[in-house]
């Protein structure tokens, strides 16, 4: 009889020092972050970004990829109101109908594979939800970053111009976030 074992997270850790000049965030942050075994290193550490660009007090990273009833970040208020609902990848038009009636705002950090078909095939009916935002990674820059994952990371984020300068102790690579047209 075979035992079957049920794979689990692999938890990386990111102490990240932000400098959000576009928003006027700054601040020390140190991450736990779990590696959903479906997950590639390349989604996780676009959910690092998507953390960087939206950072605040009580921004917090969801169960994600485990529960379908929640964003992989979100943003709520002491009294448990949503007031962002971040989503990483290519959501369905529906899931993103369905965050818009819970949240204040829906932020997706879209990337990957695909996208462009995802863009052209769901673009009219996400652009039809007033408070959905839609931003993109260029595949070739996340290459970079992806290789910049480590169990222990100390990362300097410094974001101007939309732009993200991600720093180790020996590399440093550049994020453009764009919006979607």
């Amino acid at each position: 009889m075979r035992k079957i074992v049920a794979v689990k997270a692999t938890i990386y850790k990111a102490n990240l020092s932000l400098s959000d000049m576009d928003r006027n965030v700054f601040g020390d942050f140190n991450l736990t972050v779990a590696l959903h075994p479906s997950e590639t290193v390349e989604r996780m550490m676009v959910r690092i970004l998507a953390f960087c660009y939206r950072a605040a007090e009580n921004l917090t990273f969801t169960k994600g990829l485990s529960s379908m009833e929640e964003p992989d970040l979100w943003l709520k208020h002491d009294n448990g109101t949503i007031l962002e609902w971040i989503e990483v990848g290519q959501p369905a038009p529906d899931r993103l109908k369905k965050a818009s009636g819970q949240a204040q705002a829906v932020k997706v950090f879209s990337y990957g594979r695909g996208m462009d078909v995802w863009w052209k095939t769901n673009s009219a009916a996400i652009r039809a939800l007033p408070k959905v935002s839609v931003h993109h990674f260029a595949a070739d820059e996340l290459q970079a970053l992806t290789a910049l994952a480590d169990k222990t990371m100390n990362l300097t984020v410094t974001i101007t111009e939309t732009i993200a300068y991600v720093s180790t102790a020996t590399e440093n690579v550049a994020i453009s976030l764009r919006e979607m047209e």
